[in-house]
């Protein structure tokens, strides 16, 4: 992990924190929510091993990335040139694009808006959903799966974070990070989003308390809201 470099590049008004490794054909990784570049690590030093250079930005309102405070800042125009910006920074054409969770959703709009700068697409978790002329994303949402959807419960500001703030930080990423539950989140108001304290939760092999700690340590410092804006920009 010593090995991973780190820079800050400032693009589109703000400054986006870069971690990267490796030398030749370049692959962006785009992380989710609740996450960071640090989720791709692991592929990071064995793409780098391979003679790629493998690159992962904490994405705008994470990590050591900035939050701008308003979540109309957090739309596919804002996060996509973002990204153009930092492969400009870096001085790269096109890149290898690898996303997850959002980094997928903005994965797919970077390859609508900027084809050119994108040698190829791997995806995982998103499928792509053009939008429906007819209803809002939310209003779908909400009707399909209700105002208990976890999506729906994100979208007034402080609300989420509220609750967030209940619940000790690393024990909210590990509930995140290792539900295996194929069912829709919905989570009432009055479970909440930290569930019971006392029920134990299993670590898989792939994460360790070193891991979450990691996770844990920025969220404290920067709270929820900037990833929880991108759920709160959806109909724009």
């Amino acid at each position: 992990m010593e090995k991973i470099q780190h820079k800050n590049i400032q693009t589109n008004g703000i400054n986006i924190h870069v971690a990267e490794i490796g030398k030749g054909p370049a692959v962006l990784f785009l992380h989710g929510f609740p996450e960071l570049w640090y989720s791709w690590r692991h592929q990071m030093l064995s793409l780098a091993s391979r003679g790629y250079r493998a690159i992962a930005p904490d994405l705008r309102g994470f990590g050591d990335s900035d939050a701008p405070p308003s979540p109309a800042s957090y739309t596919a125009f804002h996060i996509v040139g973002d990204l153009v910006g930092v492969l400009d920074a870096l001085g790269l054409d096109r890149v290898f694009l690898v996303g997850h969770d959002w980094g997928a959703v903005m994965a797919w709009y970077f390859c609508l808006f900027q084809p050119h700068r994108i040698r190829a697409l791997v995806n995982m978790s998103v499928v792509f959903q053009p939008r429906n002329p007819r209803r809002k994303p939310l209003e779908s949402l909400r009707a399909i799966l209700g105002d208990d959807y976890y999506i729906c419960r994100f979208q007034e500001p402080g609300e989420a974070e509220e609750e967030f703030a209940r619940v000790d930080t690393a024990r909210l990423i590990k509930k995140f990070l290792t539900s295996r539950n194929p069912a829709p989140l919905r989570v009432p108001k009055a479970v909440g989003f930290g569930g019971s304290s006392k029920k134990p939760i299993t670590m898989p092999s792939w994460l360790t308390e070193e891991d979450v700690q990691y996770y844990a340590s920025k969220y404290n410092k920067t709270g929820f809201t900037g990833g929880l804006n991108y759920y709160r920009v959806m109909d724009l």
